[in-house]
């Protein structure tokens, strides 16, 4: 898109009701692969969301939930947790702007991993989604019960 449809886009949002700048908000998120899908993680006595994004890994993690988890810290800058079957890996490639509050799928371990490090894409990974409100849940050290469950 040129920078001055984006400006014109900006502009035009401006002057519309709120309530059709929310929706088209989210008819750009939508082309952008984000989901209107969210979870919430109950981990110990905290809880947290997150936003999916749209791919097949997603509707496959989707058909699980609710699921009980044991979650755990790895390397430093991640927590995992063991998912009951290995998720399908279509669609799975390369991405960028790797981030903490990532929530991502690892392929060859068929595990959930819930980022609040830094960290490099590596071969196997695919991001699900982020973290809506942060990375505090998951800087307690140690090992928890991890409830997963569809919002919406």
């Amino acid at each position: 898109m040129e920078r001055r449809a984006v400006i014109g886009a900006v502009l035009g949002l401006a002057v519309l009701p709120r309530s059709v700048v929310g929706q088209a908000l989210k008819n750009v998120a939508a082309q952008n692969g984000v989901t209107n899908l969210r979870i919430r993680c109950g981990l110990g006595q905290q809880s947290f969301t997150a936003t999916l994004f749209n791919n097949p890994s997603v509707r496959d993690f989707a058909s699980i939930l609710p699921v009980d988890l044991t979650i755990e810290d790895y390397a430093d800058n991640e927590k995992i947790a063991y998912l009951p079957r290995k998720l399908t890996e279509d669609g799975s490639g390369p991405f960028s702007d790797e981030a903490p509050g990532d929530v991502c799928y690892y392929g060859p371990w068929g595990n959930l991993a819930f980022f609040y490090g830094s960290y490099h894409f590596s071969r196997g990974l695919i991001r699900l989604g982020r973290l809506d409100d942060g990375i505090q849940p998951l800087l307690t050290k140690g090992k928890f019960p991890l409830r997963i469950e569809l919002l919406s």
